[in-house]
């Protein structure tokens, strides 16, 4: 084995992270080819955790001590799998949720206000002082939360100071300043605006389904920040299509990059390409757990944020 430990990273677009990476470690890149010659020098993987991690590489890499993940969310890694194996599972809690926050804020504000289309007609001269277009104030709307994490909290703050009637739904109950609803289709079937920002597994696979979407109804907007597997997406662009879902806001979506003609012609859509908490301040922050945990892992030190569940 090398003297320096190996990482692998998994996914191309990480590969900023080798500059930050190669004074202290040998790093390969799995896209230039799996590292045959390598496999037993590998200590860490480093991945993106909305991914599927490769188990037949895990098995691959005998010396392999550490999932690193970059991002928050590890639902593409089957944590209870990797702690059978002795596998800590590493990721960066609690550094992206305000960004994600100001996002679904920001998707709310674009749909109910129509901000893109305000814009697109004033570069079209379509702006008609005859033909003013009147939106709907967000003052008195009952904004449904799915999920009351760290996101869902940071939504309810904001979305409270904007005289929004916040409440909530998730599978357990815990304490919040806002009011739990029975259920999931009670909380849509009460709400005006939905935002999905609950963490995401195999358990909740199309959570947000065709009943929940009828239930938020014809003047009803669903907004997504979560993951898009939690949201049945066919079922959204029928509901949108019929007139059954008013609007839907979405910054993720169930594959990504999400293809431009699957939403052609579909009404009443805010679209963003998995930017909520892609900020400048959030990237740093998540480089500085990894470098952390990294550190810790191979000084035999306490992992800054192993994943605990």
């Amino acid at each position: 084995m090398t003297q320096r430990p190996a990482v692998l990273i998994m996914q191309r677009h990480l590969a900023p992270l080798s500059a930050f990476l190669e004074g202290a470690y040998d790093v390969y890149r799995f896209w230039e080819g799996p590292p045959i010659e390598a496999a037993g020098d590998i200590r860490a993987l480093i991945v993106a955790g909305e991914f599927e991690l490769d188990k037949d590489l895990i098995e691959r890499l005998p010396n392999l001590s550490l999932v690193a993940c970059f991002t928050a969310g590890y639902d593409g890694i089957d944590v209870e799998w990797c702690r059978a194996r002795g596998l800590p599972v590493t990721h960066a809690p609690g550094v992206n949720h305000e960004d994600v926050a100001d996002h679904a804020i920001g998707l709310i504000l674009a749909s109910r206000r129509q901000i893109a289309e305000g814009d697109r007609a004033v570069r079209a001269g379509e702006w008609s002082l005859s033909s003013r277009s009147i939106t709907t104030s967000l003052s008195g709307q009952r904004l449904g939360i799915v999920g009351m994490g760290h996101i869902g909290e940071a939504v309810a703050r904001r979305a409270e100071v904007m005289r929004m009637d916040v409440r909530w739904w998730g599978p357990r109950a815990k304490e919040a300043a806002w009011p739990r609803a029975d259920s999931l289709i009670a909380l849509a079937r009460d709400s005006d605006i939905l935002v999905v920002a609950c963490r995401a597994d195999e358990s909740n696979r199309g959570l947000i389904s065709q009943d929940v979407i009828d239930a938020l109804g014809p003047l009803g907007l669903l907004v997504n920040v979560a993951r898009g597997q939690l949201v049945d997406e066919d079922a959204v662009i029928a509901a949108l299509r019929e007139g059954r879902l008013g609007a839907a806001a979405l910054d993720v979506f169930a594959e990504e990059p999400t293809d431009a003609a699957r939403w052609a012609g579909v009404p009443n859509t805010v679209l963003t390409p998995h930017t909520g908490g892609a900020t400048t301040e959030a990237v740093q922050g998540m480089l500085m757990l990894l470098l952390q945990n990294l550190s810790a892992h191979f000084a035999n030190e306490p992992l800054q944020t192993p994943v605990a569940d």
